[in-house]
């Protein structure tokens, strides 16, 4: 794609890399393809090439975003399906939070929308707040279906209330202290990304790790300063926020590393992985930080990849479920991690089963089943009637957002691949599993 940005224009470096990204699109249109809102709206501007004419556009005349810009990137999932099709390697993922950036700093958005964005970013990412929120939730979800019907802001509030769970919110029995029990003798030493939402919607994912890690020998150590891995202000633009989570996990876990080295920095929720793999491009501009942040960035592992490594020993479970592996967004697309999952999920006895339309999102990307949930609706419907031709007995993923959306509708468990790993090799049976697995 041919560009026309002045000299004056390269000299800020976003700028300048986002003119890279354009400069290798070669408007085939191969990523229409597989992304979901083209496939549902059919529409060219809710599409990755519509959407990179836009911030070109936007980017070169060097203009403030305009209404009609804002719509179809606030309608991009951040899926990055485009990304595995595309045959010239553009790098849409930097491309769409430049953009997304630059909308922040650009745009006045309707007063709601400012209040909802602002209330998701001020408490999402704090354990405490969500936890307060997600109780307040259970009181108001009865009016959930009430709030859809009248749309408009009111849909994005029964939306959040749909996802919120119905039960009592567990807590987490991992205690608060910089490592996990100590072994004798050890095999190697790797720190666990707490997360933010993961431990208060589903606490058991975590715990299911220290479990599985701990019998293989793994000493597990936790960072007391690491925060929010700052994926869900960074796709809101919100760069300050989203480099300051950024800085402050890599101190945490430098300090982790010097206090005794570490093998790697095992990640149980996709979304988190793909954000923090990214820290080294985040911060490359800031000479205090990129090399840390670079060498952080080379020992974030998702939980599946570190395990496909690892000699798990023989199944201690007799198991005979079929399992349906949906592969979230920011583990196939975002990370390309692909087939370790299914693997490991095979080598511990389950017949996993490929989703059909397995590359199209599930509708949850992070807020975006509460921010567009008219859109994310019908991307969940799609995604559970492909996961039904497969007639599984449980659905296994490696994202907390995924389990949150698709819990919401699904027949059958929804449960995090590590969780299933945990039971076959001697830890307790997955929540709600009972009548699947027994």
């Amino acid at each position: 794609m041919q560009t026309n940005f002045t000299p004056e224009q390269l000299q800020d470096p976003a700028v300048a890399n986002s003119e890279q990204i354009l400069r290798k699109c070669v408007h085939c249109g191969f990523c229409t393809a597989t992304c979901p809102t083209f496939t549902l709206l059919g529409d060219e501007l809710d599409s990755p090439r519509g959407r990179i004419y836009l911030i070109k556009e936007m980017l070169e005349n060097d203009r403030p975003a305009d209404a009609r810009t804002v719509k179809h990137i606030d309608r991009c999932l951040s899926c990055l399906a485009c990304m595995t099709t595309c045959p010239s390697g553009v790098n849409y993922m930097h491309l769409v939070d430049h953009a997304r950036t630059h909308i922040e700093k650009t745009y006045k958005r309707p007063f709601h929308d400012r209040v909802l964005r602002s209330v998701l970013a001020n408490i999402l990412p704090y354990p405490a707040r969500f936890r307060w929120a997600l109780r307040a939730a259970r009181v108001s979800k009865p009016f959930a279906g009430l709030f859809r019907k009248l749309g408009g802001p009111f849909g994005r509030l029964g939306a959040m209330l749909d996802l919120a769970p119905s039960g009592s919110l567990l807590p987490s029995r991992l205690g608060p202290g910089q490592h996990y029990p100590e072994l004798e003798s050890k095999k190697g030493r790797v720190v666990l990304l707490k997360g933010c939402a993961q431990p208060v919607m589903k606490p058991s994912i975590n715990e299911a790790t220290v479990r599985l890690l701990t019998r293989l020998g793994y000493e597990v150590a936790s960072a007391p300063d690491e925060g929010c891995c700052g994926a869900l202000v960074h796709h809101m633009g919100r760069e300050d926020d989203a480099l300051d989570s950024a800085r402050r996990n890599v101190d945490a876990w430098i300090k982790q590393h010097e206090r005794e080295p570490l093998e790697a920095i095992v990640i149980t929720a996709s979304g988190c992985g793909t954000t923090i793999k990214d820290y080294g491009f985040m911060l490359r501009n800031d000479p205090q930080y990129k090399e840390k942040a670079a060498m952080i960035s080379s020992l974030a592992v998702d939980i599946t990849e570190f395990l496909s490594k690892v000699e798990l020993g023989l199944p201690r479970k007799s198991v005979r479920a079929t399992v349906a592996y949906h592969s979230a967004c920011s583990m196939q697309h975002g990370q390309k991690i692909t087939s370790q999952p299914k693997q490991l999920l095979t080598q511990a006895g389950f017949k996993v089963k490929d989703v059909p339309e397995g590359h199209l999102c599930c509708g949850s990307a992070g807020t975006y089943n509460i921010m567009q949930p008219q859109i994310a609706e019908k991307l969940k419907e799609r995604k559970l009637a492909n996961i039904s031709r497969t007639r599984p007995d449980l659905i296994a993923t490696g994202n907390i957002g995924c389990i949150t959306q698709l819990s919401t509708g699904a027949d059958v468990p929804v449960v995090h691949t590590v969780e299933l790993l945990d039971w076959v090799y001697g830890g307790p049976m997955p929540n709600g599993c009972d009548s699947t697995l027994a």
